[in-house]
């Protein structure tokens, strides 16, 4: 799209803003605007329109690069003109090498006001001084001219051409106008549905037709009110700025990459380029990394709320003692809690361009890390604030939402994911997965990342830059994972991370430790025909005990033919598999948990967020190098994780034993370690 950009003197300083309805920003700085101003406590003396219809990108550009000057005050339109075309050089040249136009900053187009009254004047040329009363008129008047006359030219106007330019309103012709009252109200009404947001312009505009549709159509006159006011960012999706800024994970090192654009929604940079009808250019940049979002270019308007301070939690003394007898959590859980809350009730400052603070919740699997989140909600909903949990996937997302519903049955709850009714609902507590953080911008001051080691979100710059945004300045972030990347373990250990650690699950057990079982390759097991007899004699073992088994599997192609050989072999036994690819993935795994299903081959799809309670564990190939030391340690999770069955047995079959699988194995050893000495067992597991 376009947008008007210009630059005002308000008071001793020169300033630049971009409009989207220049009719707002003439009456604002006039001061003759009545309710429409009454926000405003400084009159313009000077204005100077740059351009009435420019690309966004460049707009947004020549606004970030602003440097006033107090030779401004006797510039004249030769002057203005020759500082707009430096300062967009660089967009200049590559719009001349792509073939575009080379007229886009022209001097006819440059033109001077100065304030007179209540009214502006052109600085050249003969044209009605424009006052107060007659601001009003022409603003409520009806539209009763059409034309294609230009802003700003410097030509002698009759008044039916001075009520086309200035005094339409940018809406449809069949939508009543609203007066400068209603406006106000228009606009405080659309910063407070965009609160927290960060939305392209389709979906500013589907959020407006589903909770205000009396501004459907005429949006863009309060959306510029709400940006003078300071209530509302009005910005392009890119920045172009920004070309050399790396794109870090908080976990990693900075990732090199070319000088190009950066895309404001996703941080990642725009790898293409196209000519646009929107704005005009012959190359306008756009992203690929979130196109599935809608497409981010330069030229595209992205629509977010003004940053605001995160409020301040209270945790009290005896935060543990409460937090166990409300929310019924074990001592390891209460103490973790505890020293969360701490950080949220530390009295620092809280600035609007602070970063969030970081705490590690580095909780064992089936420790209840969800159950030691709900004192963090209780606290930053006491202190009037809103709050997020984040998990990489949508069957997360459907497990935990009634979990927290049933834990904040006062609260309203939305539950985000790709497809999801209500998204545009403004709630207390946001339960989302990753990729629609893409869509809020400093609206929470609390943030949960739950699973925060997970695909996609583990590896993912693109997530990670979304969840960063979505806190507010100076508010919190938790990251939850019972496997935490190495370098948070690094962190930790270096004390630049604050942490709590849960090293038992609910129930005080120690957590069951993964043995060795020697077999061949799957590979070649399914060209035998045949299942090693060890495996097949564990497998019998578990299902004389009544348990439920994953038997968990590196490839999906493997699925197949190892469920034929195990029905086989194993007649008489309830067995499926599912993957990723499996449309009755859902269904499958529900009929599971149901013990409608004995046993369930599987990938590391189902590593997390599915708890069985009589269950045990086999790991085939568990010497891959699809499967790290933290897959291994959350696949062994899936065992013992209930009170009736809390020695689960887990097995890691391959013929060799790497780095991971001894990893894996001492983690969860040092884990039951820790537990012991703190006195979190109970006395007969105690070891």
């Amino acid at each position: 799209m376009k947008a008007a950009v210009y630059a005002v003197k308000p008071q001793s300083h020169w300033e630049l803003w971009l409009s989207l309805d220049l009719q707002v920003d003439m009456l604002w700085w006039s001061g003759a605007g009545g309710g429409l101003t009454r926000w405003n406590s400084r009159v313009a003396d000077q204005l100077v329109l740059l351009s009435p219809s420019i690309p966004l990108g460049w707009a947004v550009q020549l606004r970030e690069n602003w440097r006033p000057a107090a030779a401004m005050d006797s510039w004249d339109a030769l002057a203005w003109q020759d500082y707009a075309k430096a300062a967009l050089r660089a967009e200049l040249r590559q719009e001349q090498v792509t073939g575009g136009r080379n007229d886009w900053l022209q001097i006819q187009e440059i033109q001077c006001y100065g304030r007179r009254g209540s009214g502006w004047l052109p600085a050249q040329g003969e044209m009605k001084v424009w006052r107060g009363a007659e601001l009003d008129r022409v603003w409520l008047a009806d539209q009763d001219v059409r034309g294609q006359g230009r802003i700003g030219s410097g030509r002698p106007s009759a008044q039916a051409e001075m009520k086309r330019d200035w005094g339409a309103c940018l809406v449809s012709a069949d939508k009543p106008r609203l007066s400068p009252e209603e406006l106000d109200r228009a606009a405080r009404e659309l910063a407070a549905a965009l609160e927290g947001r960060s939305l392209l312009q389709p979906e500013a505009e589907a959020l407006i037709a589903e909770r205000l549709p009396g501004l459907a159509g005429r949006w863009q006159a309060a959306a510029q009110l709400a940006q003078l006011q300071g209530r509302l960012v009005l910005t392009a999706a890119l920045d172009c700025a920004e070309r050399a800024a790396p794109l870090r994970l908080p976990w990693r090192g900075a990732r090199s990459r070319r000088a190009l654009p950066r895309c404001r929604r996703c941080g990642s940079a725009a790898t293409g380029a196209a000519a646009c009808a929107a704005c005009g250019l012959a190359g306008c940049a756009y992203c690929e990394a979130c196109l599935a979002l809608g497409r981010s270019r330069s030229c595209a308007l992205l629509v977010r709320s003004a940053p605001r301070p995160a409020v301040r939690c209270a945790a009290g003394n005896g935060a543990a003692a409460s937090a166990q007898r409300r929310w019924g959590l074990g001592a390891a859980q209460a103490e973790a809690a505890a020293a969360a809350l701490e950080l949220l009730a530390e009295r620092r400052e809280r600035s609007a361009h602070s970063r969030p603070e970081r705490f590690l919740l580095w909780a064992v699997t089936g420790a209840g890390k969800t159950e030691i989140t709900f004192p963090l909600l209780a606290a930053a909903l006491a202190a009037g604030g809103r709050a997020l949990v984040a998990t990489p996937r949508r069957d997360v997302v459907l497990e935990l939402a009634p979990r927290i519903a049933r834990a904040f049955p006062a609260a309203k709850l939305a539950v985000l994911y790709g497809g999801s009714p209500g998204r545009w609902d403004r709630a207390d507590i946001t339960l989302a997965t990753t990729h629609q953080l893409l869509r809020f911008h400093q609206g929470f001051d609390l943030v949960i990342i739950d699973e925060m080691d997970a695909f996609p979100f583990h590896g993912d710059p693109m997530l990670a830059y979304a969840a960063e945004q979505a806190c507010k300045p100076g508010g919190t972030f938790i990251y939850l994972s019972a496997t935490p990347p190495r370098e948070l373990q690094r962190q930790v250990a270096a004390g630049r991370l604050r942490h709590a650690k849960v090293p038992v699950r609910f129930h005080g057990h120690p957590l069951p430790l993964p043995r060795r079982l020697r077999a061949e390759p799957v590979q070649r097991v399914l060209k035998q025909g045949r299942l090693p007899k060890g495996l097949i004699q564990e497998l019998r073992c578990s299902l004389d005990r009544n348990a439920q088994i994953f038997l968990f599997v590196s490839r999906i192609v493997h699925i197949e033919p190892l469920l034929a050989l195990l029905r086989r072999q194993l007649s008489g036994t309830a067995i499926e598999g599912t993957s990723s690819k499996d449309p009755l993935r859902t269904e499958k795994v529900a009929a599971f948990r149901e013990r409608q299903i004995t046993m369930l081959v599987t990938t590391t799809i189902l590593e997390r967020g599915v708890t069985v309670p009589r269950s045990d564990v086999f790991i085939l190939d568990a010497d891959s190098s699809l499967f790290d030391e933290a897959a291994l340690v959350q696949m062994a999770g899936r065992a013992g994780r209930s009170k009736e069955d809390p020695a689960g047995r887990v097995f890691l079959v391959s013929p060799d034993w790497n780095r991971a699988q001894r990893r894996a194995v001492s983690q969860i050893r040092s884990m039951n370690k820790v537990a012991g000495k703190q006195g979190y067992l109970i006395k007969e597991e105690r070891r």
